[in-house]
């Protein structure tokens, strides 16, 4: 039976893994931060992210690396609001990283296709801003917040907290309107987990795929990446491709990713020898 994401104006075949390209419109991102931090550079990025193959784009306007400061809504509109007027524009599905209420309901009633929620629709009011809409949704696992997360993180069955939490924020959305259809799951590598717990979960993704859920990973230049290699986050893409391959062969349907080009080139690879 195929597969399929129901993403707002977009019905999302699975058949294949999904490219999903970062566009950090941030100054202080851990990866590209300040690189396309005003609307004309993000624009030009996320033009080039569709050119080379990216299947949908996933625009941000706050940093959620280790101790990054939080922002107001009015402050992260500001850098984002621009770039999703024109984006939506552009037949292609489109992403709002963001954990703000006001910020998704904004960005919905622009035509946004997708809500990628590292809270997992936990804030008040996430939950019925995204079921009174027919976009898709991303809930993600994250121990803490980012201020505080990777300072002793904790568990004591990493899979199976975070696959429970995971289905329980699904049942939750199912609960409040949004589809099953409309829902995807992330277990949230690098957040609020060590590299022994990102492990676990790259080894054990498939005990979380069984939920049938689309599941998105995010692995793209980590600190995960940076532990087994040794290598700064600009010389990170060879780890990062490895390890998007694992989690694709794990189960995988979408990977948010840096590199676009590289990952496409892969995936195309993977999918012709797994056949």
């Amino acid at each position: 039976m195929a597969r399929h994401w129901q993403a707002g104006r977009f019905t999302l075949s699975l058949q294949r893994p999904l490219v999903m390209g970062i566009v950090n419109v941030t100054p202080d991102s851990f990866s590209d931060g300040g690189q396309h931090a005003d609307a004309r550079q993000a624009l030009q990025h996320a033009r080039l992210l569709i050119d080379e193959g990216a299947d949908i784009l996933d625009v941000g306007g706050e940093s959620s690396r280790p101790g990054s400061p939080r922002l107001t809504h009015a402050q992260e509109w500001a850098r984002i609001g621009p770039v999703l007027e024109e984006v939506v524009r552009w037949n292609v599905p489109v992403s709002v990283d963001t954990y703000q209420p006001e910020t998704m309901r904004r960005a919905l009633d622009l035509g946004v296709d997708i809500i990628n929620d590292i809270h997992a629709l936990q804030r008040p009011g996430g939950l019925e801003a995204v079921a009174g809409s027919t976009a898709g949704v991303c809930l993600m696992h994250m121990q803490g917040d980012p201020e505080s997360m990777q300072q002793s993180p904790h568990y004591a069955d990493v899979l199976a907290e975070v696959r429970d939490f995971l289905l329980a924020r699904a049942a939750a959305a199912e609960a409040a309107g949004i589809a099953r259809s409309r829902i995807a799951l992330d277990p949230g590598f690098g957040f609020g987990k060590t590299l022994d717990h990102n492990l676990t979960l790259a080894k054990r993704l498939p005990e979380i795929a069984q939920s049938g859920y689309p599941l998105l990973i995010g692995v793209s230049r980590k600190s995960m990446i940076g532990a087994l290699t040794g290598r700064e986050v600009s010389a990170r893409l060879a780890g990062s491709l490895a390890a998007a391959m694992v989690c694709v062969a794990g189960g995988a349907d979408i990977v948010r990713v840096h590199d676009v080009a590289p990952t496409v080139d892969a995936l195309k690879v993977w999918c012709a020898l797994d056949r």
